[in-house]
């Protein structure tokens, strides 16, 4: 497959850590579009039938009009459709007796070379009539719809478009109406192997934004502000031809009497500061590249003239984070809660001394997106529905958590706020591109 090609044409070029990334790391358009419709291709064949198979469903329909599409209908839709077209329904039906999966379209063409266009105008002239049909011919015992009280991103099937479709369905079949949360969560959540060979590449590309912005390059103190830095983020991802999934925050703690206010980067953004020498500079930033997405946080010190290393007592401050990551990833299990595995882990953190805060959330098609809560910056306790939900393999999670140190050089407490992307699988858990393992200073000491 083309898509095996592009894989090994990117992967093969080497990223050394403090190297400039370059406009050829990143496919053209044209390759990027190749590489998505073989992506999709390998997970509807790959993965879907498997997925449908653990959730119980042998048909789901994804029901939307253009520009009001379902979250998940917007992940299927081929590199050449920016939108649905008209109304778009999508049909993929699993046969009970382990035929193979039927991926159709009632509509007037196919979507791209992903789902066979079935609806024939001349003899069913209402395209309701047309879906009523496939569904009676088919004859599914589960009929799985996007609706959810719990995921947004599985509650897509506008109230509109159900109630159509419910009107129109054979009565025999409006029993068999269910929601398709965790199919819909499934799909969204599950990394295929294409996209588990390319994630690492996307998540190096990320960090390597983040080196260039937070070096001597780009800040000079007493003159650079922390606004500046932000918007040279925004640019640099433009000028490399990709987009930022949220405007990027970098903030400030630094030796004076003001109390750091972590929530601030939650409730409200920090305002507008001048980089100075000692600063402890951290950075939220994150990229959307082949529909995958990255989340990362990273901390840099800014040195005194007459220094020529990060302070110890900063760097054991950032031992305890780095210490509080070690110890959530430890507890990914398959099948285990979000809640669970929050709440395991903030006991063994506290048990260890270390005052921690954990709010880590599923990251791949969307920022924040559809999988197992671990956590909220406001709710350290169970978040009901979404905690619920159980870990599965071949997922990904942006592993993020702060932990608080009394520094008393500075003679306040600090927060150590960490971010950074990984992969759980049957192997366990990885970060892709690994991890930041301690304060990077600015300028760079050899």
């Amino acid at each position: 497959m083309r898509i095996l090609f592009c894989v090994f044409m990117v992967l093969s070029v080497s990223l050394p850590s403090n190297a400039q990334v370059q406009k050829e790391w990143i496919l053209p358009i044209k390759e990027r579009a190749e590489w998505i419709d073989d992506m999709l291709e390998y997970r509807l064949d790959s993965l879907l039938p498997s997925l449908m198979e653990r959730t119980g469903l042998d048909m789901w329909i994804l029901i939307s009009r253009e520009y009001n599409e379902d979250p998940v209908m917007k992940t299927i839709l081929p590199s050449s459709w920016l939108s649905a077209r008209r109304r778009t329904i999508m049909v993929f039906y699993k046969p009970l007796d382990g035929g193979p999966l039927e991926k159709i379209a009632i509509a007037r063409y196919s979507v791209g070379r992903l789902l066979k266009g079935e609806w024939n105008i001349d003899v069913y002239p209402d395209q309701w009539e047309a879906l009523s049909k496939y569904i009676i011919e088919r004859n599914p015992q589960k009929i799985g719809l996007n609706y959810s009280e719990d995921f947004g991103l599985a509650d897509g099937v506008v109230h509109s478009e159900y109630a159509a479709f419910m009107k129109h369905i054979p009565e025999t079949h409006k029993s068999r109406v269910v929601s398709a949360e965790d199919l819909a969560i499934a799909w969204l959540e599950t990394r295929s192997k294409p996209e588990i060979d390319m994630y690492d590449h996307i998540c190096k590309i990320g960090h390597q934004i983040i080196q260039e912005a937070f070096s001597e390059k780009v800040i000079t103190p007493g003159v650079t502000t922390t606004d500046d830095i932000v918007w040279w983020l925004r640019q640099r991802s433009n000028d490399l031809g990709l987009k930022v999934w949220f405007h990027p925050t970098v903030s400030i703690q630094r030796k004076n009497s003001e109390k750091f206010d972590h929530l601030r980067s939650f409730s409200k953004r920090p305002g507008m500061q001048v980089v100075q020498y000692g600063d402890l500079l951290h950075v939220d930033f994150g990229i959307t590249y082949l529909r995958l997405n990255t989340d990362q946080q990273q901390h840099f010190y800014i040195l005194h003239p007459d220094e020529n290393e990060v302070p110890s007592y900063l760097q054991d401050a950032f031992a305890s984070s780095r210490r509080v990551q070690d110890i959530l990833t430890e507890e990914f299990t398959l099948e285990k809660s979000g809640n669970q595995i929050l709440a395991d882990a903030l006991a063994r953190a506290g048990e260890e001394k270390i005052v921690a805060s954990i709010y880590t959330h599923p990251i791949g098609f969307h920022g924040h997106a559809a999988g197992p809560t671990i956590g909220m910056w406001d709710n350290q306790g169970n978040t009901p529905g979404r905690g619920d939900y159980k870990m599965y393999h071949n997922t990904a999670y942006s592993i993020e958590l702060n932990s608080a140190t009394e520094i008393k050089e500075w003679g306040k407490i600090i927060r150590i706020m960490l971010e950074e992307d990984g992969l759980f699988s049957a192997d366990g858990f990885r970060y892709l591109d690994g991890r930041q393992e301690q304060i990077t200073s600015i300028p760079r000491k050899k």
